[in-house]
């Protein structure tokens, strides 16, 4: 490939120096002798961990789909191609909407330790809640679970004797998310769909608004409850201009029962989705000068512009790709996903945005399919 054309330059000095044969070394052994990675990607499958206290602590099977929104995860999929006894990997840190800054950068670090670990073969994506990609919701069936707290609060650690209620959101069309929001009528409204979790007794509450998959996945939520804990709850359904089942709404702080969001009782229409559209854009990031700098690259955004010494960042608008060369800086290949990251807060794009680190040779249809050409 031929060596990218050269624009408008932008140096970070937030980017970390990474480099030195000596510092890649004690980063590989620094991997090597994690306990936690010591099981990674042997086998075709999905392994998680959480980060707890700047440790990375295996999570449950049991617990798998299930996030707690104060932490942050790191999730590897294994996997094989066709007619290929080579493993890959996909690895997704997850950050949760409240999980803290340490987390954060705790979950970046680690993924990138493992990527060492696992010889810079995974692609890596950066996982926002409520934002997640394709991929990682494919690995649950599009069925994840978000919830309040997390390591640091102990709600997880909650005994069943000290049971606290908590309300899911059933939100999406045809992906359809579950968070827990706030335990009050303000929290509902009559475009989606609410589980009152109350032990052994669950309500769904359907918003005469609200979509059939959203209706569906809460049936599907109900019965995983239900069978952890024996077959022994039972739900109630109620219709959203119900106002009658007294529990309910005494649980919601309204116990005269209330029909929330009043104006959303129009009738049933369409949702316009309004995407803003980006400019497509292509950066070299490069320490051939000295300094790690990122340079947008003129003209149109073609594929024979990837320079396979160094790493360019990719925007297409819904997604930020770093794209790694074969033969890119050690110091330029630590920084891929970290200077997507930049990218966007220095563009002013939101935070949400996906950022992928792929490697060339490695690269997804969808990378290559953005190219203009």
């Amino acid at each position: 490939m031929t060596s990218a054309g050269t624009g408008s330059k932008i140096e970070d000095s937030n980017i970390a120096l990474y480099g030195s044969k000596e510092h890649k070394d004690a980063k590989l052994n620094a991997a090597k002798s994690e306990l936690a990675w010591q099981a990674a990607g042997k086998e075709v499958g999905t392994q998680i961990w959480r980060i707890e206290k700047f440790e990375v602590k295996s999570w449950p099977k049991e617990k798998y789909g299930k996030f707690f929104s104060g932490d942050a995860y790191i999730v590897l999929n294994t996997y094989k191609l066709p007619d290929s006894d080579a493993m890959r990997y996909n690895v997704h840190f997850w950050l949760g909407a409240e999980s803290s800054q340490d987390e954060q950068g705790t979950a970046a670090y680690k993924t990138v330790e493992l990527d060492d670990l696992l010889g810079d073969v995974p692609v890596q994506f950066r996982e926002v809640q409520g934002y997640e990609s394709p991929e990682f919701m494919a690995l649950f069936d599009n069925k994840i679970v978000t919830m309040e707290g997390g390591v640091a609060s102990g709600f997880n650690q909650v005994k069943a004797k000290e049971y606290r209620p908590r309300l899911l959101h059933m939100k999406g069309k045809k992906v359809v998310r579950v968070t827990e929001v706030e335990m009050k009528v303000g929290s509902l409204n009559q475009g989606d769909v609410f589980l009152m979790d109350c032990g052994l007794d669950i309500y769904q509450w359907n918003g005469i608004q609200s979509g059939m998959h959203e209706r569906q996945k809460a049936v599907t939520v109900y019965h995983a409850i239900q069978n952890d804990r024996n077959g022994k709850c039972k739900i109630q359904v109620i219709d959203g201009l119900d106002k009658t089942e007294k529990k309910f709404w005494e649980l919601l702080g309204q116990p005269g029962g209330q029909c929330p969001a009043e104006g959303d009782l129009s009738p049933v229409t369409e949702d316009v989705e309004v995407k803003t559209v980006y400019e497509k854009k292509l950066y070299q990031l490069s320490d051939a000068g000295g300094n790690l700098t990122m340079t947008q690259v003129e003209g149109k955004v073609m594929k024979n512009k990837l320079d396979s010494k160094d790493v360019f960042i990719l925007d297409v608008g819904e997604a930020v790709y770093a794209w790694i060369g074969k033969h890119a800086s050690k110091r330029e290949r630590a920084n891929g996903i970290r200077s997507g990251v930049n990218y966007l807060q220095s563009a002013g794009r939101p935070s949400s945005t996906p950022v992928v680190r792929v490697t060339q040779g490695r690269e997804p249809d969808v990378f290559l399919d953005a190219f203009d050409g």
